[in-house]
């Protein structure tokens, strides 16, 4: 079980987590092995700050400590961390840029699906940016921003306007899952002020595909 740190200080550390593991505990015996585990295993002061969905690679985030989780998760509550991720969708997306401003909630009969939901849904908003069209596969490469951090933010509002993430087991169609043999999602950018001295931190991770 290889980790693959890319920062390490006395107040923080990345790592860049494979798709398919979990990022935190999970149920069950198969849930014993997860990205935290792992780092914990390496740093024992290491402690979770966010998540990524088990589908999904890239950076992500540990405190060391209690007072450096409580910083820089107050960071995250105010929005205050940049986060990119790198995306390849189902079909030709048309405009250049632009946002997807769409209430989600938990649908709960089909756990763990979230859902858009203008009613009841909670405030979700994510910017996207296309990178490259390929009309021979049928896909958009995309930036996507997502600036609130609901789960399944950016699985659930590509697939609201009609480009589903490619090789999404949860929510793409039968044809746009076929495409890849995993979730065309990565985490590849994080931003943020260092929570002890306030410097700007910025680290990259290049998609995998």
């Amino acid at each position: 079980m290889t980790l693959s740190l890319l920062y390490i200080d006395d107040a923080l550390l990345v790592v860049d987590k494979p798709g398919g593991l979990l990022a935190v505990p999970g149920r069950g015996e198969a849930g014993l092995d997860n990205q935290a585990a792992r780092v914990q295993a390496e740093v024992a002061d290491a402690l979770v700050v966010h998540r990524l969905d088990m589908s999904t690679s890239g950076l992500m985030l540990f405190a060391r400590g209690k007072e450096m989780q409580r910083r820089l998760g107050h960071a995250f509550a105010q929005r205050e961390v940049h986060k990119e991720y790198a995306a390849v969708v189902d079909g030709l997306v048309g405009p250049e840029h632009g946002e997807i401003d769409l209430p989600l909630l938990t649908d709960w009969p089909n756990r763990p699906r979230q859902k858009v939901d203008p009613v009841d849904g909670k405030p979700a908003l994510t910017r996207f940016s296309v990178l490259q069209r390929d009309p021979a596969a049928g896909t958009t490469r995309m930036r996507l921003e997502p600036v609130t951090g609901r789960s399944h933010q950016l699985r659930v509002h590509l697939l609201s306007i009609g480009h589903p993430i490619v090789g999404d087991a949860l929510y793409a169609p039968p044809d746009a899952l076929a495409k890849a043999p995993r979730l065309l999602l990565h985490a590849q950018s994080l931003q943020l002020a260092h929570p002890a001295d306030g410097r700007t931190l910025r680290f990259h991770s290049p998609a995998p595909f």
